[in-house]
């Protein structure tokens, strides 16, 4: 069965593929919702075991074997400090292997990650007072606007400083 659409829908969708989009993979940290370009993104899984690494940070929970790749697994809910929102720590969750050009990362997150695109329009650039306060820190590219949604955008290689990447090199 075949709806009809009115003008002004019609006109939005195709203003919408018109416009500049970014593919963004959402998922949850704490009680906010994160986004990080697709692109950045190498695959999506289930997280296996991790084994942890003496003399590693907090935030690198250890080293697992993703796809016969040996990779460092991070916990960005430690490494931005936030406190988690899923009271169960052994409740499954997901890993998002990062491949950068010198590392392979994984992030750990908690919720299935969701794919989505959002148009260049709704993204914001992080407010300057945020950026002073971090100066180290410019890895949020941006807020986006979805409705009611609030998503804050990452560029994941500015997450780890130069000297941490060094570090996970030779894992």
């Amino acid at each position: 069965m075949n709806k009809k659409q009115n003008p002004e829908e019609i006109t939005d969708q195709k203003d919408l593929a018109m416009e500049a989009t970014v593919h963004l993979i959402v998922f949850r940290l704490g009680s906010e919702e994160y986004g990080i370009r697709i692109e950045q993104v190498k695959e999506v899984t289930i997280t296996p075991e991790i084994t942890r690494m003496p003399k590693t940070p907090d935030f690198i929970k250890g080293v697992a074997n993703i796809r016969g790749d040996i990779i460092a697994i991070m916990d960005l809910e430690e490494r931005f400090r936030i406190r988690s929102s899923h009271p169960d720590p052994a409740m499954s969750t997901y890993t998002l292997a990062i491949e950068a050009k010198d590392y392979i990362i994984g992030i750990i997150v908690r919720d299935m990650p969701q794919s989505l695109t959002i148009p260049v329009s709704k993204i914001d650039k992080t407010p300057a007072f945020i950026q002073d306060l971090n100066i180290n820190d410019n890895y949020i590219e941006g807020i986006g606007k979805l409705g009611s949604r609030l998503i804050i955008v990452l560029d994941i290689f500015k997450i780890l400083t130069h000297d941490e990447i060094q570090l996970l090199k030779p894992l």
